[in-house]
């Protein structure tokens, strides 16, 4: 097998050494094998570099609902926009500036004279709330594990009284555990998010291996690192091996970041919700606790109301197919059409980590 060896993750020696590898092992197998991915930046090295031409027709890599902007819900989006357009100043990360609600973006309520701010972190969002004390400033706070660790600091650290959080972060697990059981998908095994374990750690896969009988490499965003946590997969059905792997040692460990974790633990319970176009999948959504309700928006201000309606994906968008690995972007009838970057219908042709976009901006070509 090849290793990673030193540290260089664009070594095109080192690429055709891995790919000859994985050519090998798919001829050992001798069947046709899908791994799901679960997260937009593996997709943005998979694409801008190519990777799925130096590989076999027989092995499939597609993308899983690992784009933290396409998985937030519809009426989550409606929440924030309602908040805004009642005078609240709402911060949010830049990629959910443009993803559509079920009438209008937070870009459609700012165009209409509603505040609403893209910020870069939630410390930010701290920020324009002691710069705006009069003012209430609510933080549409989306992501995973990641970004929930640095809600969850700011929330322990005393912000202000005007500062409030209205939480769509999202626990990635069970979501992939969800897309695992569904009949209309085939996957052999998972590339775990490097980032996310960063956070949680591998030993937590362990369990999904297990329960679902199908193993989880965690990989990192070089194109060695994809590569060669494809590699890792492969050995492992190959020896018909149900386990977990790290193939990122760099930055990942067994037990993660304990601090930040506990930092999620204790501001967040994970309850039941809807990800957008996927399903109502069960602890996968980080919910404010209680002991934090003077910062939670959905307390302290009126959302329920739009946060009851059901999502409401135009029925020719297939975004949700296309995170569960049931479709990929060519399948749609609105791709590259009436879908695009500039007028996008579903949220994977807005995010940056969106399959569509990522496509349309691609091709599947490496850049060169």
């Amino acid at each position: 097998m090849t290793s990673l060896g030193d540290l260089k993750y664009r070594d095109t020696q080192k690429a055709e050494e891995l790919a000859d590898t994985i050519d090998e092992q798919m001829d050992s197998i001798d069947r046709d094998i899908e791994v799901m991915h679960v997260c937009g930046s593996h997709e943005q090295v998979i694409a801008k570099f190519g990777l799925r031409e130096l590989l076999p027709s027989s092995l499939s890599v597609t993308m899983g609902p690992g784009c933290p902007v396409c998985v937030t819900n519809m009426p989550e989006v409606d929440e924030a926009v309602a908040l805004a357009e009642s005078g609240k100043l709402v911060a949010t990360y830049g990629d959910m500036f443009r993803v559509p609600g079920s009438s209008k973006s937070l870009a459609d309520a700012k165009a209409n004279g509603a505040s609403v701010e893209v910020v870069y972190s939630a410390s930010d969002a701290v920020t324009l709330a002691e710069e705006n004390p009069d003012q209430d400033v609510i933080f549409f706070a989306t992501g995973f594990e990641t970004t929930a660790a640095s809600t969850a600091a700011v929330l322990q650290s005393n912000p202000p009284d005007n500062f409030y959080v209205l939480s769509a972060h999202k626990y990635v697990p069970p979501a992939m555990e969800v897309v695992a059981e569904m009949p209309s998908t085939d996957v052999d095994a998972f590339l775990a998010a490097g980032h996310a374990a960063t956070i949680t750690g591998y030993e937590l896969f362990g369990s999904v291996a297990k329960r679902h009988d199908i193993p989880v490499v965690v990989g990192g965003f070089e194109p060695i690192d994809v590569l060669y946590g494809v590699q890792e997969i492969l050995e492992l059905v190959e020896c018909d091996q149900v386990a977990v792997k790290n193939a990122y040692p760099r930055c990942v460990s067994k037990e993660g970041n304990k601090a930040a974790m506990q930092a999620i633990e204790q501001v967040f319970e994970r309850t039941s919700g809807e990800w957008r176009g996927i399903a109502n999948i069960p602890d996968a959504n980080f919910t404010i606790r209680d002991e934090y309700h003077q910062h939670s928006a959905r307390q302290q201000f009126e959302t329920e109301s739009v946060s009851d309606n059901t999502d409401m994906l135009t029925d020719q968008c297939i975004c949700g197919d296309i995170m569960a690995g049931i479709s990929s972007p060519d399948d749609c009838d609105l791709f590259g059409e009436e879908c695009t970057p500039d007028n996008p219908v579903g949220a994977c042709m807005v995010s940056d980590e969106g399959a569509c976009k990522i496509k349309l901006e691609y091709g599947g070509l490496p850049e060169l």
